[in-house]
């Protein structure tokens, strides 16, 4: 491990909107101690835009990309490969003693595997999620990355287990807790009002006394435009019921545009807008009576707000959340969301709880454990 002064140089790697509430409290944590860390923060490009830039960078207060590599979307293997080509140099020019990657998307693969190439140690932030299915792109990304990963950090204690078995020494894996709610935390303070961002929608017929918010941008539920046509159907007649706010995704806009349905969306009680920004959702799922999603950050958040959520998933790499948490995993199936929901309106959903570690200190237990480690790797050498 190459050194300076005792500073341990880490490279930390986001590339799309999931990661970058993850990344925000670790930056914060290895740029409190300078004395410790040489923390540079590293874009690829995956997602970008001056809006998204507006919406998570400045709320989210990260410091501006040390490195931004503008890769563009494409399809995983083009972008993988791009990430792969831009990341080499970098590394050879900055030689850091540790990259570190958050989640499961592209970047996350893509960098771990040049950096576990050329002999750099790699930290994965979010380890040993997993949903089962081998289907999910993110799902091959979280495997393969845990299995060149040097530490794995872990936010629910199953994690460990998934890990296990799939072969991982027990010594690198950690249970720290869950960097996305150290975000939460940081921040609940700072959310915009419900009542501002609902009264912002023009035409909305929903407020703060009773709303929902609904996300949806899977592909297993946007691209096949009979599916899609099912879960619009059911959602704009729960929308009936209670109002929903729809920030939709550009990949679900196109589909819904594609497949001819976007009168389905056109109706009162349906907020549809741009995506929101972190502050702005924050403060809409904190006063929302449910969350409908496809997401799965916000199944975590949800659990950490104790706002019932229904997951229009068949699986979820977030058990704990099912578990312990507010969320009930409900599929496609009309008749099962339709059940979901009315358990919500009648009785108010699942209460849950906050499970263990989600306290808002989880990015300085990954900071100490790099650290500690990276004391024994030099007196090893």
């Amino acid at each position: 491990m190459k050194r300076s002064n005792g500073r341990i140089r880490i490279l930390c790697v986001v590339g799309a909107r999931p990661n970058f509430m993850k990344i925000a409290p670790l930056m914060r944590a290895f740029r409190s101690a300078p004395a410790r860390f040489d923390a540079r923060l590293l874009h690829t490009g995956q997602h970008y835009d001056e809006a998204m830039k507006d919406a998570f960078f400045r709320q989210l207060r990260i410091p501006e990309p040390d490195i931004d590599l503008g890769v563009g979307s494409g399809t995983h293997a083009v972008q993988t490969a791009e990430i792969m080509r831009l990341f080499e140099p970098i590394l050879d020019q900055l030689a850091p003693d540790i990259v570190l990657v958050v989640g499961d998307v592209n970047s996350t693969i893509a960098c771990a595997l040049v950096a576990t190439k050329k002999d750099i140690a790699v930290v994965h932030v979010e380890a040993g999620l997993r949903s089962g299915d081998r289907r999910m792109p993110e799902e091959i990304n979280r495997v393969l990355t845990d299995q060149i990963s040097n530490l794995l950090f872990t936010t629910e204690a199953e994690g460990a287990n998934n890990l296990l078995r799939e072969g991982i020494a027990p010594e690198k894996i950690h249970f720290v807790g869950n960097v996305m709610i150290d975000t939460l935390i940081a921040n609940r303070a700072d959310a915009v009002p419900a009542e501002e961002t609902l009264t912002s929608i023009n035409g909305f017929q929903g407020d703060v006394s009773g709303f929902g918010v609904l996300t949806l941008h899977r592909p297993s539920n946007v691209d096949d435009p009979a599916v899609l046509r099912r879960l619009l159907t059911t959602l704009t007649g729960i929308a009936e019921r209670l109002p929903l706010v729809f920030p939709i995704h550009p990949r679900t806009r196109i589909r819904v545009k594609e497949a001819g349905l976007s009168s389905l969306l056109d109706r009162p009680h349906i907020g549809l807008v741009e995506p929101l920004g972190y502050l702005q959702l924050l403060g809409l799922m904190s006063k929302a009576r449910l969350v409908l999603t496809d997401s799965g950050g916000l199944q975590e958040e949800t659990t950490a707000l104790g706002v019932p959520c229904i997951t229009l998933r068949e699986n979820t790499e977030r058990p704990i959340t099912v578990e312990q948490g507010t969320n009930t995993i409900v599929g496609t199936d009309p008749v099962k969301i339709q059940a979901s929901f009315d358990e919500v309106m009648a009785n108010g959903g699942k209460a849950g709880r906050i499970p263990e570690l989600w306290d808002g200190s989880a990015a300085e237990r990954i900071a100490q454990v790099i650290s500690d480690w990276m004391d024994s790797q030099a007196k090893a050498a």
